[in-house]
């Protein structure tokens, strides 16, 4: 009778312990994320591979590293890129778009882009690069522009006795400053560029939607789209959803019947998931500050 108590607590100590580690297992099973290294496949079946692009667009190297693993994937035959986007960084969006192409050139696979809520400036250059692109009616995309943002504080300086000064080599070293107003020499010189990078953009639209230059510069302008509406500007190809466009990619290939759906997972601990998402999430709010005071171009809406 003495020893009962003492084992009723080992048996729910035991029985907490059980529990505890149960939690984490499935903590870690629901906790999704890329990964470094495809699913791998299964013998003899033709699959379709998903690759999600969402959020503002900071960095391209694990969108570009999981597009480049499907490519190389015998088993994939087709690539689905579901966008879901407002845009970001020129440079992120050129490069995704470069492995989209070289999916479809040098991995020889045919590439159906799925557009979401947003697809628009960044998010739709990459889509650009697709063979074929779907689009919900309600789709906001377009918005094929490019802007750098500048913030002048230097009246607000003035109110609390704070001078900025800079020393510099080069007339152009301190061009977008936040304690001055910028030049005229300075403003054309900057429009130079984003004109530039702006044609860019409408290169890119042009070849991959094989529409004359002029008819691509005339709705360049920045503005927006719905679906619907850039189907009739011959943005987008067809409209639908996810779904639609998992049929689309499965019938240019001649797989018959819905595909099998890959794409690239990891598990991890919940405490290393939680720590990546929120990293991942303080990391745009930052962005987003530092892009309103700093010389960045940006393809975004």
């Amino acid at each position: 009778m003495k020893n009962k108590p003492i084992l009723m607590i080992l048996v729910a100590a035991f029985g907490l312990g059980v529990i505890f580690f149960a939690v984490l297992y499935l903590a870690t099973l629901v906790s999704g994320g890329r990964s470094s290294k495809p699913l791998a496949p299964l013998p003899g079946m033709d699959r379709v591979a998903l690759v999600k692009i969402e959020g503002l667009l900071i960095n391209a190297d694990h969108i570009v590293e999981e597009i480049n693993d499907h490519a190389d994937d015998s088993s994939v035959k087709a690539i689905i890129i579901r966008i879901d986007s407002p845009g970001g960084g020129v440079v992120v969006s050129q490069e995704i778009y470069n492995a989209v192409l070289n999916a479809r050139k040098t991995g020889k696979k045919k590439v159906v882009i799925s557009l979401g809520s947003v697809a628009a400036s960044g998010g739709y250059y990459i889509a650009a690069a697709g063979d074929r692109i779907v689009a919900n009616p309600g789709t906001l995309t377009g918005s094929i522009g490019v802007k750098m943002e500048f913030a002048n504080v230097e009246k607000l300086l003035e109110k609390i006795g704070v001078k900025g000064m800079v020393v510099k080599a080069g007339e152009y070293k301190d061009i977008g400053s936040p304690y001055r107003e910028m030049s005229e020499p300075e403003k054309k010189l900057l429009q130079a560029v984003i004109d530039d990078v702006h044609n860019q953009f409408i290169e890119a639209v042009a070849k991959g939607r094989n529409l004359p230059e002029a008819d691509v510069k005339a709705i360049a302008d920045g503005r927006i789209f719905t679906g619907r509406q850039a189907l009739q500007l011959k943005l987008v190809d067809q409209l639908g959803d996810l779904e639609d466009s998992i049929l689309v990619a499965a019938e240019m290939v001649g797989i018959k019947g819905k595909p099998k759906i890959v794409k690239k997972e990891k598990k991890m601990p919940f405490l290393e998931y939680f720590k990546e998402e929120t990293a991942s999430w303080f990391s745009e709010v930052v962005t987003r500050g530092l892009d309103r005071s700093r010389m960045s171009l940006q393809y975004r809406y």
